[in-house]
């Protein structure tokens, strides 16, 4: 299917034919921007509601040649606005396939900050149903993620993935790129015959010989959640309509660590109602991926880095799962609420991890995101962006990105927490099972939620509740819910003991009787404390309540003791990796960061660390060091928000 593309230069506004369609002053004219702050498109007008694709991906030229054919809505528009940024348009047709007649299009200019991208105009007029745009992705295409064999675990076969979340989709497809606009859709992939391709779709599980793949989503989603992904993947099923894709070389491995993906399913079905997207399947992805999962319907993208070998980080998983309800299920409207995606889900996370691990370890996992939380608030504070800590965010001009924060995710969690707190689990429980089953694939706002939270929980109960200082208001209202756990306040006195100079991981004295010559004699024995003692996020806690002024030497002898920097665990690794970079004992094993900082590209991860490096001269040099010869191994989510912080 691969067409030759005219190259259009993307500044001039012209159409396909060579005629203005709109002057400069009609198009910002034309463009509205009231309902949604982060896209171009006219949806009161005309928009989305099924969308074919038609694509080919070439690893050669590491592009995708695409048709995207539009189905529409329309209510008398005599233009369609799409969002496109980093694609070129070859020609914009009407009507069914193989029988299109070519229009006028018009491509607007940049935003000031390159963050929307731009508007793509399409002569249409009012009974105008389909809409065919031809293009192809080039490497501003910021989606794309093209791995090269050394990024991959055969070494010998490429991989490609994409990312949308929040306003990327529209760097790989021209498309109305608003959460608001959800719409069903289907492709038609073609791919090199050695290479399996899977979407956000229903999947295949093997690969074919002719390299053609037919994908169909029936449920209308928002465009962030259209995903691709294309590599040399094998697949096992787990049962309960659950399975994992990976890499071959990874598969088994993968497999073990989410073997409880199934009770997971059980556990969510019966806290909130049936799963309503037919199969549950997990794609495991090269290192390179930017998040520790995206919960593409159908088939969540994971990081490996969730793979320890001893499932502390499923939680992660868990997370995504819950997403199936909170998010792609009930979607928030617009970014400003991300909050109603990300804090339904880390809540709902949180239950069912206590569901499988129990109460103490829950709160736990709750407590290391609360500390978080709280740093999080304090750096706003001081940073002069303290109202970035409201949950309802305005974002008009703002890169959507900045949602993105344990404010949305655990401030989120702990509103429901607090509401848990005030109404009782089971109230609260039926609240969210009524509300993801009446926002059942539609989107919702933060004044839509309040109005049903208010007749559904807050009134019928005559107890008030906070709600606006909670949504509205920056930092923690006074009611916020607490968690008490011996656990955590015990590991937190050892680091204030070890911050005073005392060894509070010296080994254990411990008596044992033992019978020698027929008499029992009690013998005194010496138990060193392992790594394995305690749980990771109790390492967390601890790693994060030592001083920054702690000496080389003594870091250096607990990292002889417990090897952190060498662990198995991700988590681990950076917090301790910026605890180094704070002390400068990040010299001492500069190595071990820098193979740490080449492999992931995960940017939970890795931008703490680079910013670590950052705070002096001597890391700072370190830092870009580091980021000039790995960042091709980033995705562009990682790559720009690294080069921000050691460019600013």
């Amino acid at each position: 299917m691969k067409i030759l593309f005219i190259f259009l230069c993307l500044l001039l506004l012209w159409s396909c034919n060579g005629k203005p369609y709109n002057s400069q002053h009609e198009i910002q004219k034309t463009i509205p921007l009231d309902k949604d702050v982060h896209s171009y498109a006219n949806f009161k007008q005309i928009n989305t509601q099924h969308l074919h694709l038609e694509l080919e991906v070439d690893f050669k030229s590491k592009t995708i040649y695409g048709i995207a054919r539009h189905k529409m809505n329309n209510r008398g528009a005599q233009s369609a606005i799409f969002d496109m940024k980093g694609l070129l348009i070859q020609k914009v047709t009407l009507g069914p396939k193989n029988n299109e007649a070519e229009t006028d299009f018009t491509i607007g200019p940049m935003d000031k900050d390159s963050l929307l991208g731009q508007a793509l105009m399409v002569k249409v007029d009012s009974t105008t149903q389909l809409v065919n745009i031809y293009y192809q992705t080039t490497t501003a295409s910021d989606a794309l993620d093209w791995l090269d064999t050394n990024l991959t675990s055969s070494k010998t076969k490429p991989f490609l993935y994409t990312q949308g979340q929040a306003i990327l989709t529209r760097t790989w497809i021209p498309i109305q790129d608003a959460p608001s606009n959800r719409f069903t859709y289907s492709a038609e992939v073609k791919v090199p015959s050695d290479l399996l391709a899977l979407m956000s779709a229903n999947n295949p599980i093997r690969k074919n010989s002719n390299g053609l793949y037919h994908f169909e989503m029936k449920r209308a989603i928002p465009s962030y959640l259209i995903a691709l992904a294309v590599g040399d993947i094998g697949f096992k099923d787990l049962g309960q309509n659950c399975g994992i894709y990976a890499e071959k070389e990874l598969l088994d491995t993968c497999v073990k660590e989410f073997e409880d993906l199934p009770q997971m399913m059980r556990v969510a079905e019966q806290l909130y109602g049936p799963y309503q997207w037919g199969r549950y399947d997990v794609l495991v992805l090269p290192y390179s991926f930017p998040f520790g999962g995206m919960e593409n319907p159908m088939l969540t993208f994971a990081n490996p880095t969730l793979i320890t070998g001893d499932k502390s980080l499923v939680s992660v998983l868990a997370h995504e799962l819950a997403h199936s309800w909170s998010g792609n299920l009930v979607t928030n409207e617009t970014w400003s609420d991300l909050w109603l995606n990300e804090g339904t889900t880390v809540y709902f996370e949180q239950r069912i991890m206590e569901a499988l691990r129990g109460k103490e370890i829950a709160d736990i996992l709750a407590q290391v995101e609360f500390r978080e939380l709280e740093q999080t608030i304090a750096e706003l504070k001081n940073d002069g962006t303290y109202e970035q800590s409201k949950l309802h965010l305005d974002l008009v001009n703002k890169d959507p990105d900045i949602a993105m924060s344990d404010i949305a995710y655990v401030k989120g969690a702990f509103f429901f927490r607090t509401l848990e707190q005030n109404y009782g689990r089971v109230a609260l429980d039926g609240f969210l099972k009524k509300y993801f089953n009446h926002f059942a694939f539609r989107t919702i706002s933060a004044e839509g939620f309040i109005d049903y939270l208010k007749t559904h929980l807050i009134e019928p109960s005559k107890n008030k509740f906070n709600f606006q200082e909670w949504i509205y208001n920056s930092g923690l209202p006074n009611n916020c819910a607490k968690i008490n756990a011996s656990r955590i306040t015990e590991i937190e006195k050892k680091a204030t003991d070890f911050n005073s100079g005392k060894d509070p991981f010296g080994a254990k004295v411990k008596y044992k009787w033992i019978k020698k010559n027929g008499k029992s004699k009690r013998i005194k024995m010496l138990i060193d404390v392992k790594y394995n003692d305690y749980i990771i996020q109790e390492w967390q806690l601890f790693i994060r309540a030592l001083s920054t002024q702690t000496p080389i030497a003594r870091l250096k002898n607990l990292d002889e003791q417990f090897n952190f920097s060498s662990s198995g665990n991700s988590e681990i690794l950076c917090d301790w990796f910026v605890l180094a970079a704070q002390s400068e004992y990040a010299f001492e094993i500069q190595p071990k960061i820098t193979a740490f900082l080449t492999k992931i590209g995960r940017r939970k991860y890795v931008l703490p660390i680079y910013e670590a490096l950052s705070k002096s001269p001597k890391g700072l040099e370190l830092a870009r060091q580091i980021f000039n010869i790995t960042k091709k191994n980033y995705h562009s989510v990682t790559r720009n928000s690294v080069s921000k912080l050691l460019y600013k």
